[in-house]
């Protein structure tokens, strides 16, 4: 009987050939390994859930306009209301060469809702001396909006204070000055500037007028 035979067989089978039977390493360590991998697979989606409950309990998950804008941090602090064109009296004058500037601009401002105060020409320190859009002129502690409110009306106008006393403001038309932005446009500017008045970062039309 041959050494292959095996035991028990008598001869009847015998292994022949040249391929000999192999024994086969169990397959556990497979299993454990696919295991492994299932559970921190699971870990992960369950991490990631909670982080998404998190951001709902807590806000997280909305960013307004201004928390995403470059170097604008969003600031909780309330924002004032800005004032109405009724509570602004506003004297119009005329810098440029072009007769009947102040008139027209002034009426303009008075269908929006704006107090009209004075209208005519410029002062001699301002008359033909204004090479932009205009310049807005009040005290050195202006009432609060009231530069904004006035200042949306008119695309590239500046601001500066002088010494006076009452809350009125001076709109001095430049030589670049052609016509009042279009309403719809001052109030969706005046809209954007009380959504992210409560950040001096976003930067508004209601900046510091200069001395």
């Amino acid at each position: 009987m041959s050494m292959l035979t095996p035991p028990g067989m008598g001869g009847k089978y015998r292994i022949t050939g040249t391929k000999y039977p192999r024994m086969r390493r169990p397959r556990h360590r497979r299993r454990i390994v696919l295991v492994a991998v299932a559970s921190v697979a699971a870990l992960g989606l369950a991490g990631w859930g909670t982080l998404q409950l998190i951001d709902v309990f807590t806000g997280g998950g909305t960013k307004s306009a201004a928390a995403r804008k470059p170097g604008c941090e969003h600031s909780s602090a309330p924002v004032k209301a800005l004032p109405k064109p009724g509570q602004i009296t506003v004297n119009v004058y005329n810098a440029t060469p072009r007769g009947g500037l102040a008139k027209t601009t002034a009426d303009e401002l008075k269908k929006r809702g704006f107090v009209i105060g004075k209208v005519g020409n410029a002062p001699a320190s301002y008359d033909k001396k204004v090479p932009g859009t205009g310049i807005l002129v009040g005290a050195s502690k202006p009432e609060d909006g009231f530069f904004v409110v006035l200042g949306a009306q008119l695309k590239g106008v500046t601001s500066k204070t002088d010494s006076r006393k009452t809350p009125d403001l001076d709109l001095i038309l430049g030589a670049a000055f052609k016509e009042l932005n279009v309403q719809e446009e001052a109030d969706q500017a005046l809209a954007t500037v009380s959504s992210t008045a409560s950040d001096p970062a976003c930067g508004d039309l209601g900046a510091a007028p200069k001395n």
